[in-house]
């Protein structure tokens, strides 16, 4: 999902999430129904391993998938970012798609292509992605307070 949430009920097989109006108006959870896959994950506890850049669930903008391509033994993503994002994304930056954080392979105007490795496309939602679909993007953490500083410096 790419989003922090709080599970409010669980059970077997199931979980319930309380959403705002806030997270509604910036995410695609809006668009989910009932027994719609999702990427999870626990939150990180100090002294954990850390296999990739902060991630804090705080989505930044929604993306459109443009095309995805079979390469070699992985698949290329290209998404198209909305314009207040652009600034954030450089190749070999980080940034999370869907709440998988993923290195940036290559940018090309408003596009950003990402490489995904057969383990991620198999476990997580990105292995369902195709064009068209609209996904939960986070900016790396870093680069959203690098242009912070910049702008109040």
């Amino acid at each position: 999902a790419g989003c922090c949430l709080t599970v409010t009920e669980k059970g077997p097989g199931w979980f319930a999430v309380e959403v705002s109006g806030e997270t509604l108006s910036k995410t695609n959870l809006g668009d989910w129904t009932e027994g719609h896959r999702v990427n999870l994950e626990r939150a990180a506890k100090l002294g954990d391993e850390l296999g990739g850049h902060i991630v804090s669930g705080h989505v930044d903008g929604l993306g459109k998938v443009v095309s995805v391509t079979p390469e070699g033994g992985s698949h290329r993503i290209e998404i198209e970012a909305p314009a207040p994002l652009h600034r954030f994304i450089a190749p070999k930056g980080s940034i999370t798609v869907d709440g998988v954080s993923l290195t940036v392979n290559a940018v090309q105007g408003q596009i950003f292509g990402l490489n995904i490795i057969p383990h991620t496309w198999d476990a997580t939602t990105l292995g369902g992605l195709k064009a068209g679909d609209v996904v939960n993007l986070e900016i790396d953490m870093l680069a959203r307070y690098l242009a912070r500083w910049q702008e109040t410096a």
